[in-house]
């Protein structure tokens, strides 16, 4: 699963050679809605939380996309995207007023060095609007996972499938604004099977499997065995970016990489740590 949703930014740079950004988004959550709309009955959520939800997602991939197309290489980006994290945290100091222990702060603290050293790096491979783009995914993500969590123990497959029902209107409608009609059809029509495989992979393998999977996972184990597994999430898209796109690792990425994966280990397995050790 973590391989599926790490090497995925490489997939969608593929797609993005002939398809606009935006247009790609609402292909992935059009394929993402059907045929499934028709399979799988509604899950236990209110209208407006799956209205969030889809919302909030979309935004997550059309930045991606957009930062991925041209302004931030899809290694960086798989890295910097995993700031959700820390915005998740704050999100549910503000919502929920869940507090922020010390190892919290900490984590944080590695994480931004990391963006830091990112940020003082751009080059070729990023830039600060790149950068800005993917920061302002991780904080869309974030949202979405605190929709996700007030939809209780919602069937995760069926809530993304129906909350994909959200997110095409505006996306469709972003993409005529700005990528106009005629570029919209001419990709469509000049779009290679590798391309239409990038894209259904998008919305079945990325988004279903790799939700489904998630969810799968969760409801049979305990979440602190599984959730350090996200961790693996940039080594396969700095991995398989560095192999498949000759994506440069200069010393200065791998230093911002494991300052970010340090603190998101931190924040992850701190806890058990201390149990472990006490």
């Amino acid at each position: 699963m973590v391989a599926v949703w790490g090497t995925n930014f490489v997939v969608m740079k593929s797609a993005l050679g002939q398809v606009p950004p935006l247009l790609l988004a609402t292909l992935r959550f059009t394929f993402a809605l059907l045929p499934g709309l028709l399979l799988l009955p509604r899950p236990q959520a209110s209208w407006p939380n799956l209205a969030a939800y889809g919302l909030l997602a979309g935004a997550q991939f059309a930045l991606v996309y957009v930062a991925v197309n041209g302004h931030i290489s899809p290694g960086l980006a798989s890295l910097v995207v995993q700031a959700q994290v820390f915005f998740t945290i704050g999100l549910a100091m503000h919502f929920a007023h869940e507090s922020v222990r010390g190892y919290q702060w900490l984590a944080l603290l590695l994480a931004a060095a990391g963006i830091g050293v990112i940020v003082a790096h751009t080059d070729g491979s990023t830039s600060v609007g790149g950068l800005a783009l993917i920061l302002f995914a991780a904080l869309s993500w974030a949202g979405a996972n605190i929709a996700s969590k007030r939809a209780g123990k919602a069937n995760m497959l069926a809530y993304v499938v129906w909350s994909s029902a959200f997110a095409v209107p505006p996306l469709l409608a972003l993409s005529l604004v700005f990528e106009g009609p005629a570029a919209m059809q001419a990709s469509l029509l000049g779009a290679s099977a590798g391309t239409w495989g990038a894209i259904l992979w998008q919305a079945w393998g990325n988004t279903l499997f790799g939700y489904a999977a998630w969810g799968w996972l969760l409801a049979r184990h305990p979440a602190a065995t599984i959730s350090p597994l996200a961790l693996l999430v940039p080594v396969f898209g700095m991995g398989a970016s560095a192999l498949w796109l000759s994506e440069a690792l200069p010393p200065w990425k791998l230093v911002a990489a494991a300052l970010v994966m340090a603190g998101l280990a931190l924040n992850l397995l701190w806890p058990r740590w201390r149990l472990a050790f006490a």
